[in-house]
């Protein structure tokens, strides 16, 4: 290619980056006097300040966007500058990364899988794990048991690592949290057992969870199940449904499927029915599509990631960073995650492997400099 045109491609995509950073900056503070608030009405809440001309440069190392002529810079593309950025902040700022909490299928592992000891991720999660950050894995699949047997079985890989690890110490093990359900039941790491221990909600039931009535928390699934019925018998899907004690759901028969036009109709009519109820607006729930099947929840995960950062001494959401594939604002259960913490939003679990191997190199850079610095202190006294 042409390098004048190269050179040229370039200049223009950083001036357009540093407009947009500058627009977002002004968005900073009051929000609601903000250039991109005004743009973009839907806009969320940022935790953090977001380095887009230096992550800019970065994706850009990757992608070759500026060295393209006749394609534009993509969704993918901006997804992942905003995703480097967002890692970049949480580093290089005042206060440090303190919880790291990560959706599990399609995030940890291909969808209706488990996560198993030779998946690359788990060698990352220990990593965190060993530089003091919480590890919280916040996943919509809700086992009530409190034995947390079904949660082991899903994170096999890393519950053996942890429990094996002659590099972790006892606090760092105990580090790793699992909320299933999307915010209903936590359990922790037990390094004298090896197991998931079951952690009483009392300990951490957030305020406004806490005044639900048992009866209303009922009605929503029953209004739930009633949509997933009629919904399954109208669009004739060979499905069937499934009601657990925090959710319902419609699944396909085994070897079958259920096309994504009739999950997204599914979602939609049952979110609509939901938030058009007295019940539903009394009661937080999640109306979702995990890919294969669909599923009403009681709770989401802003309350999920917002019940750990209670538990663990009340962390705050610009120390927080959740990691999810489901980011649309419609039938997408990590969505709500957006106004508890930081988040970048993945495409696969091999992106989840980058983006986690991004923020150590972070880590590692920043804890050298850190080094540093002390060093030239010391020196100068």
């Amino acid at each position: 290619m042409n390098s004048k045109v190269s050179d040229f491609s370039f200049s223009i995509y950083r001036r357009s980056i540093l407009t947009l950073h500058l627009v977002y900056l002004q968005g900073l503070g009051d929000e609601s006097q903000g250039r991109l608030k005004h743009l973009v009405p839907s806009i969320g809440k940022f935790f953090t300040k977001l380095p887009l001309e230096r992550a800019f440069y970065v994706q850009d190392e990757k992608r070759s966007i500026s060295a393209r002529r006749l394609v534009s810079p993509s969704f993918n593309d901006i997804r992942l500058i905003l995703n480097t950025a967002q890692t970049m902040s949480l580093v290089g700022g005042r206060e440090p990364l303190k919880l790291v909490t990560f959706d599990g299928d399609v995030t940890l592992y291909e969808d209706g899988m488990s996560l198993t000891p030779e998946n690359p991720i788990v060698e990352r999660l220990l990593f965190l794990l060993q530089n003091n950050i919480y590890v919280g894995i916040v996943t919509a699949a809700g086992y009530s048991e409190i034995s947390g047997e079904k949660y082991e079985v899903r994170l096999k890989g890393l519950i053996d690592a942890v429990n094996d690890s002659e590099i972790l110490t006892q606090t760092q093990k105990e580090s790793l949290l699992v909320m299933g359900g999307e915010s209903n039941f936590l359990f922790r790491f037990d390094s004298s057992t090896g197991h998931l221990k079951w952690i009483d909600p009392q300990e951490w039931t957030l305020p406004e969870i806490a005044h639900w009535s048992e009866e209303d928390i009922q009605e929503v699934l029953n209004i739930g199940q009633a949509v997933l019925e009629n919904e399954k018998n109208k669009l004739n899907l060979p499905a069937t449904i499934l009601r657990k004690e925090r959710g319902v759901g419609i699944i396909p028969l085994p070897g079958k499927k259920i096309c994504r036009e009739s999950l997204e109709e599914i979602v939609l009519t049952a979110q609509r029915k939901l938030e058009t109820s007295a019940v539903g607006k009394k009661i937080h729930f999640c109306a979702f599509n995990g890919g294969a099947d669909v599923w009403v929840d009681i709770g989401d995960k802003r309350l999920g990631v917002l019940s750990l950062q209670k538990y663990l001494n009340d962390i705050n959401g610009f120390q927080t960073l959740h990691v999810g594939d489901q980011f649309a604002s419609v039938g997408a259960n990590d969505f709500k995650a957006r106004l508890a913490a930081c988040t970048v939003w993945i495409a696969s679990p091999a992106e989840t492997v980058d983006i986690i191997d991004e923020l150590l190199a972070y880590l590692i850079e920043a804890n050298m400099y850190s080094r540093v610095r002390k060093v030239s202190v010391i020196g100068d006294v």
